[in-house]
């Protein structure tokens, strides 16, 4: 029985450690996948500034002018006005987008400043060694369960003692 739960025990102080290592791996993933979605936020921003300055070009009265030149009408200035409210609505709609990106973008900046931080923490903690690898693995275990566990053993072995003094000086 007792050393069922030694093994049980063992085995989860082996897990323990065997989670650690496997987090410092996560963060490290979780940094490139953060860098990742930060390059396609950037890729974002940059494609809808592009649109921003095509939509600011656009709506220049000479530009409006151009552009309706083969169109005929009674009312220009109505078809004019009507454009440029088209192109006023386009570029705020874009410029909305670009507020939301922008705000992503730090997001992410800040999430990748704190992951590198934890991945660096990970990497600096010492690796267990097999003299500090059960130190390592107990810090997630409650002391009073540690305590017990010693104490336990300590008594087995006083018992187990007493057995054998018992045979010994009965013979």
């Amino acid at each position: 029985m007792k050393l069922k739960s030694s093994l049980i025990l063992l085995f989860v102080l082996v897990l323990g450690v065997n989670v650690s290592a496997q987090e410092s791996e996560s963060a490290a993933e979780q940094v490139d996948k953060l860098k990742a979605q930060l390059l396609d936020v950037q890729g974002q921003e940059d494609s809808l500034r592009t649109r921003v300055q095509q939509l600011d070009e656009a709506i220049k009265p000479e530009n409006i002018e151009r552009s309706l030149a083969g169109v005929g009408s009674t009312r220009p200035e109505e078809l004019r006005e009507h454009r440029r409210r088209q192109l006023s609505i386009e570029r705020d709609g874009v410029l909305a987008q670009l507020q939301t990106l922008e705000t992503s973008r730090l997001r992410l900046e800040s999430a990748i400043a704190n992951a590198e931080s934890q991945a660096y923490h990970d990497s600096a903690r010492p690796r267990p060694t097999d003299t500090n690898q059960i130190l390592m693995a107990a810090s997630g275990i409650p002391m009073w369960f540690v305590f017990a566990g010693g104490g336990s053993v300590a008594l087995l072995a006083l018992g187990g003692g007493a057995v054998l003094y018992r045979r010994k000086r009965s013979r």
